[in-house]
């Protein structure tokens, strides 16, 4: 959340003024956090009579704090602060028993009231997490409450409140709260009652509408494949390069072959996507802060520092990522987050889009549609102000995703130039690394994963301790540049962020799962192999992998059932609950999510015979559909099965 730090804000922990019931409202200027007093994150919980409130002094621990004091009762433990408007009960305390929750739109007949929690939706003044504050007066023009991690300034004498918003009220008799900053949105206010009038309804998603569908498109007699991509567009050549013509996928049988997802499915798709990007950065903040857990990532310790001030200067300032998902009647489980080196885009962006119009697939709409100017919106506002350098290695699937982005970049107006390998960088008179033509390198785009510098930076890390440790890149010129002369210079800007090496090991799903246990996005994920594990299955990964590679499942009664090979076999494992892909006309299915600006932007599914997916398992078109067609189209695939299966008569 953003945060108002002037000459006036009080340090942390100053008590600002006390709202009702004498409930106390605290500084949350971390800035001034005495670490002798909080020395850890442990000690930052607060916690009344063994019930955790939240984090000191954030504004969710003061909406829990004041319904425990003045009420008894406090919500369960949510991921933002803008998922308390999909609680539906709270607890009290003393009772150990339910009372129900309801959630009325900004814009409800029946008003916010005193002792009521208004909801900010994630975004602007409040991006990645939301806000929560706690009403205290209600009229007619005007709202008042409480609320930390605003501002931190002390009340002035007699006041009774953080902030007024003002609010009016229309022709129905709708209660419409503005707030005071122009980029956030109020999603309205939680009460606790019984009296469901006016409330938002909580019906559940129907998980039977979560699985793919897979689908042909009609048969045309003598269609043979054509030439549907244009080999004159860069990026469309590079891609029929690697895959040998105009294909989504290498195998014949396959090439009319596309799947469907609901309108339903992809609406929790988006929910999950934004809303699993915001916990991946909440846990990212929470490893940076603990050394114990840093070393789990298994990371250069000279590299600590850097890490840390790359999250400093640009948290949150990711351009783009993907997640990976088993969707299914089951529910929607995430296996990881690609958020530093992430593929896919043209295919999902643009090529399914051109076989779609070959193949005169026009049911529903393309799941992609959105990601390139999803794209071009994030480069607009990425801040880079010269040439913006491209890096990739010598390999065609590379090739292809950089000069897609390319165009993103460029039609955000930014000039940039692509550079493949490292041989043909210079060093100037001032020490600057440049590209062949003597430009200096200052912002970058990258297909490397950040691990390859590493492996890069391991090599001499003994001998280049100390420069690393004092945030100096190793520059010495009577070398040629390296990679990790270009991208761990200081002056170098470089997208993905440095801090994206946090959220894309593995080693943050244990994390992830640490600080919100059974999360219904979350898989049991864990350092080593528990009794829990053993008796659901589990799936060893290791913390740094790509690709699928050096995957092992083993299942709860047969041990072992799968595995990959690959050059990340002496790397630190974790191990994550089994959550097997659906299988659907003989392939495993995995939906894939690209998040643009920590945003949901489209869809992709990828599909394989095997258990496990990898970078050589096929890609196919993916249309969203409305629930009603899918549904039917599930019915009427139940009706050929029972058909096949009935004896003839």
């Amino acid at each position: 959340m953003s945060h108002h730090h002037t000459a006036e804000s009080a340090p942390f922990g100053t008590v600002l003024g006390y709202g009702p019931g004498g409930v106390a409202v605290y500084s949350s200027d971390y800035d001034t956090v005495d670490r002798r007093a909080l020395p850890d994150r442990a000690s930052f919980h607060s916690v009344i009579d063994g019930q955790y409130m939240g984090h000191k002094w954030q504004c969710v621990e003061l909406a829990r704090r004041f319904l425990y004091l003045t009420h008894g009762y406090v919500f369960d433990d949510i991921a933002m602060a803008y998922d308390i408007f999909r609680l539906r009960t709270v607890r009290v305390v003393a009772e150990d028993r339910h009372l129900p929750l309801r959630s009325f739109r900004n814009g409800a007949r029946r008003w916010p009231e005193a002792g009521s929690l208004l909801i900010w939706d994630e975004g602007g003044e409040f991006e990645v997490t939301g806000h929560v504050a706690v009403v205290t007066e209600v009229f007619a023009d005007r709202l008042r409450c409480i609320e930390q991690n605003v501002d931190d300034r002390v009340w002035p004498t007699g006041q009774t409140y953080s902030r007024e918003l003002s609010a009016r009220v229309d022709d129905q008799g709708g209660y419409h709260v503005a707030c005071t900053f122009d980029d956030t949105a109020i999603l309205g206010w939680v009460i606790q009652t019984a009296d469901p009038l006016f409330s938002e309804e909580t019906t559940e998603a129907d998980r039977r509408l979560f699985l793919p569908r897979r689908r042909t498109v009609a048969a045309k007699p003598g269609r043979e494949p054509a030439l549907w991509l244009d080999p004159a567009k860069p990026d469309e050549a590079a891609y029929m390069a690697m895959m040998g013509g105009c294909a989504l996928t290498n195998r014949p049988a396959d090439r009319e072959t596309y799947f469907r997802i609901s309108q339903t499915a992809e609406r929790e798709l988006t929910r999950a996507t934004n809303e699993l990007h915001a916990m991946f950065l909440y846990a990212t903040d929470h490893v940076l802060q603990n050394d114990a857990l840093l070393a789990q990532f298994m990371l250069p310790q000279a590299l600590w520092p850097r890490i840390r001030q790359s999250w400093a200067n640009r948290r949150g300032r990711m351009i783009t990522g993907r997640f990976d998902f088993s969707m299914s009647e089951r529910g929607l489980k995430v296996y990881e987050y690609n958020a530093d080196s992430a593929s896919c885009h043209m295919e999902c962006g643009k090529v399914q889009q051109a076989w779609a119009a070959y193949y005169g697939c026009q049911e529903g709409r393309c799941s992609g549609e959105d990601v390139h100017g999803a794209l071009v919106a994030a480069w607009r506002e990425s801040g880079v102000d010269g040439v913006l350098h491209i890096m990739l290695d010598h390999d065609q699937e590379e090739l292809y995703h950089a000069l897609y982005m390319k165009t993103a970049i460029e039609e955000a107006g930014i000039a940039c130039k692509i550079i493949t390998g490292v041989d043909g960088l210079l060093w100037d008179d001032e020490g600057f690394v440049t590209d062949a033509d003597g430009v200096r390198i200052t912002w970058v785009w990258k297909t490397w994963a950040w691990e390859t510098a590493i492996d890069e930076l391991r090599a001499q890390c003994a001998a280049d301790d100390e420069e690393i440790r004092l945030h100096r890149p190793v520059d010495h010129s009577r070398h040629p540049p390296r990679l990790i002369d270009v991208l761990l210079r200081k002056e170098v800007m470089v997208f993905e962020p440095l801090w994206t090496l946090i959220p894309s090991n593995k080693a943050i799903l244990p994390v992830l799962w640490m600080m919100f246990p059974n999360h219904p996005y979350l898989l049991d994920s864990q350092f080593s192999v528990t009794n829990a594990l053993r008796e659901s299955g589990y799936v060893a990964k290791p913390i740094v992998g790509r690709c699928g590679s050096n995957i092992s499942i083993f299942d709860k009664t047969s041990g072992l059932i799968g595995e990959t090979a690959g050059q990340f076999g002496n790397r630190t494992m974790i191990y994550q609950e089994l959550c097997p892909l659906p299988r659907i006309g003989g392939d495993n299915v995995q939906i894939g999510t690209f998040s643009v600006r920590g945003r949901y932007a489209g869809s992709s599914v990828r599909v394989d015979p095997a258990a496990i997916i990898t970078t050589h398992s096929d890609l196919l078109a993916l249309r969203v559909v409305e629930d009603a067609l899918l549904a039917q189209g599930a019915a009427e695939e139940t009706q050929a099965k029972d058909a096949q299966a009935s004896p003839s008569q």
